[in-house]
């Protein structure tokens, strides 16, 4: 094999595992690089006297860098390479083959099968603590939680085939009246933005920092769920389709150091109105709003938490 750029990102995690290696001999012992959910957490800038500016991502097949105060030009991991080695060219990717152990164009073994050998650990990557919020038993008459629970055991849940014969049942009443009966009688259902001791606002003991989105009928669920997840302002936390089965759910992460959660969800809602074209379910700004929990194998859960 041919010792070029795409061959050494296929063996380098898109190049991530340079960024790495030169990072740790400068900060030998120390985790240089960490990746969360859509983001790289800043991490020290040997070319900024070790400021924590650096930013790294992954772009088309490709690891990047940029620096918050512009102490090095963007550029990808050959030219932060470059920075250290001081070699440009195959020069430079003849070095990172030899330093990495990649032993890209060796042959090696009885029938000259290439030996691939990774020695150079990936970026540590960093499992935030999935939202804990109060779970409740069917019907929804019953405001008293039976448990918390965590997105991820939700997301289970709606995953498996718990809620599987319920949720069929529901999409095959006609009458609106009594799929609407059926449903509040036969869903268990969480308060994604809290854990509550009693299912009321006033009885809210933690808030989750997740606010419930509630889209209805809408014709083209997929193209809503994609274009969702590629938000460019709201990261998706958990998606999945309404028991209705014509309705998506899209649970989010807001922040409230300096709003309230009804007014957060107002400028969410006029954000949907205004970029999407659609009306949300006005429920979403109670902090204690049931969410019935369907089946549905597709759910999709941000990628941090798995």
């Amino acid at each position: 094999m041919e010792i070029n750029k795409e061959a050494i990102l296929n063996k380098t995690h898109y190049g991530l595992n340079i960024y790495a290696y030169v990072l740790r001999q400068y900060y030998p012992g120390e985790t240089v690089l960490s990746l969360s959910g859509r983001d790289c957490k800043p991490a020290k800038n040997p070319f900024n006297a070790d400021k924590p500016t650096l930013i790294v991502k992954v772009v088309d097949n490709c690891a990047v860098h940029t620096d918050c105060e512009e102490a090095i030009t963007d550029g990808n991991v050959f030219e932060f390479a470059s920075l250290h080695f001081k070699l440009s060219g195959q020069e430079l990717l003849d070095k990172l083959n030899d330093v990495l152990h990649l032993r890209i164009g060796q042959k090696n073994g009885f029938y000259n099968q290439e030996d691939e050998i990774f020695t150079e650990p990936e970026p540590e990557i960093i499992k935030p603590k999935p939202p804990v919020f109060s779970y409740f038993k069917k019907p929804i008459t019953n405001v008293v939680p039976t448990k918390e629970i965590t997105l991820i055991e939700v997301y289970n849940l709606i995953q498996s085939n718990e809620f599987a014969t319920c949720t069929s049942t529901l999409r095959n009443i006609q009458d609106v009246k009594e799929a609407r009966k059926y449903k509040a009688f036969n869903f268990d259902y969480v308060t994604f933005s809290g854990a509550f001791s009693k299912r009321n606002d006033k009885h809210i003991k933690k808030h989750s920092g997740l606010l419930t989105i509630d889209f209805d009928h809408i014709s083209n669920i997929s193209k809503l769920k994609e274009e969702l997840i590629k938000d460019e302002y709201f990261e998706t936390e958990l998606l999945f389709t309404s028991p209705s089965g014509d309705g998506l759910k899209w649970i989010i992460p807001i922040e409230l150091t300096k709003v309230k959660h009804q007014d957060y969800f107002k400028a969410v809602a006029n954000y949907i109105q205004h970029t999407y074209s659609l009306e949300v379910d006005g429920s979403g700004k109670d902090i204690s709003r049931a969410c019935f929990l369907p089946h549905d194998p597709n759910v999709f859960i941000n990628p941090k938490y798995l």
